[in-house]
């Protein structure tokens, strides 16, 4: 239920807004502002100049790591997938990049835009193990889904 209130206020919000960027700010504040246990959120974006990586864009939390090539880090495997990873140990996952020594546990969503693009994935650390499970993949999903499109 927190998921789809959540999800008609960020509509509400962001009603008439086109640009990306102002989107992708404003859903990392609002899911910042709203889960306790949501320690860093935000994008990595997928950058048009350079094959097959993330640039980092808005996000709520600490310094963040600011590229991630496909296939690297829970970021970058769920890019390369195109699909949400829980990850309930991020030192259980073969390869995590570690922007910040406190995550423990992790969910990265897939951004897929109207023509099927990815664009960006979502990225949300906790300081507590298994802090995210498919409740958590569901509402991330269709709020996405609703803000960018697909």
């Amino acid at each position: 239920m927190q998921y789809a209130r959540l999800a008609e206020e960020i509509d509400s919000v962001l009603e008439g807004e086109e640009d990306h960027v102002a989107r992708m700010a404003t859903v990392a504040a609002m899911l910042s502002a709203e889960f306790e246990a949501f320690f860093w959120v935000g994008f990595y974006c997928v950058d048009p100049r350079r094959e097959r990586e993330l640039v980092v864009g808005p996000y709520q939390g600490t310094l963040g790591c600011l590229r991630i090539a496909f296939g690297r880090g829970v970021c970058g495997v769920a890019a390369e997938r195109r699909e949400t990873l829980i990850v309930p140990d991020v030192d259980a996952f073969p390869g995590h990049i570690a922007c910040d020594s406190r995550s423990r546990s992790e969910i990265v969503v897939p951004v897929i835009g109207v023509a099927g693009d990815l664009i960006a994935v979502l990225d949300v650390d906790s300081t507590d193990l298994a802090s995210f499970d498919e409740v958590d993949a569901v509402g991330l999903e269709t709020i996405l889904r609703r803000v960018f499109g697909r």
